[in-house]
């Protein structure tokens, strides 16, 4: 199997004024392009060829740092860009959702603050994430092009904090574009579609 850079789910412009047509295209068509373009170099020879993207993510962890962090950072961006869209983001989850995280989480507010603060938190090049580990939401961050597949869960939200994500609007005020995408930019439904997937 070897990488492609997917369509964006949306318009250039669709995430303005919280994420720009300038950022995404600099973002998507730059960044994840090389990341494609780098991991398919990378996947020849590795004997890692023919596997999904997650089994690659997970055999080169650890084996095959040039690969694995092309590969990590191609799956991380294939969910990144579902994980946004336009007038998304707010308080109002779907209804499995929102119970999971009063009950994991201790609820919205909890959850946003956590979250912002793993973002902000992260040194460096990273992401911040939500993701299900033994049954239950957790907030994680993992430097560079790691995600939480290789430390035994499942990812179902995560935010980009690479710098590429945010310069271009929001400078150095990483906080400010980590409220932005809390509250204007999630897709909750295809959160909620990478829970379901995680807790069947």
């Amino acid at each position: 199997m070897s990488f492609e850079l997917p369509d964006l789910p949306y318009a250039y412009d669709a995430l303005a004024p919280y994420m720009s047509a300038e950022t995404l295209e600099f973002h998507h068509d730059k960044h994840h392009q090389a990341y494609v373009t780098k991991g398919n170099e990378l996947l020849a020879g590795s004997g890692l060829e023919g596997k999904s993207l997650e089994e690659i993510v997970k055999g080169s962890y650890g084996k095959n740092a040039g690969l694995f962090n092309n590969a990590g950072q191609h799956y991380n961006h294939i969910h990144f860009w579902k994980w946004m869209k336009k007038d998304g983001g707010g308080s109002s989850l779907p209804g499995a959702l929102a119970s999971a995280m009063d009950s994991d989480l201790g609820g919205f507010d909890k959850f946003r603050a956590d979250f912002i603060a793993a973002g902000v938190g992260q040194f460096g090049s990273g992401w911040a994430w939500l993701a299900v580990k033994n049954g239950k939401l957790e907030i994680m961050k993992t430097p560079n092009g790691e995600n939480p597949l290789v430390h035994g869960a499942a990812p179902v939200l995560g935010c980009d904090v690479w710098e590429h994500s945010y310069y271009i609007d929001y400078r150095n005020a990483r906080p400010k574009y980590l409220e932005a995408f809390i509250d204007n930019m999630i897709n909750w439904d295809y959160v909620l579609e990478m829970y379901e997937a995680a807790t069947k």
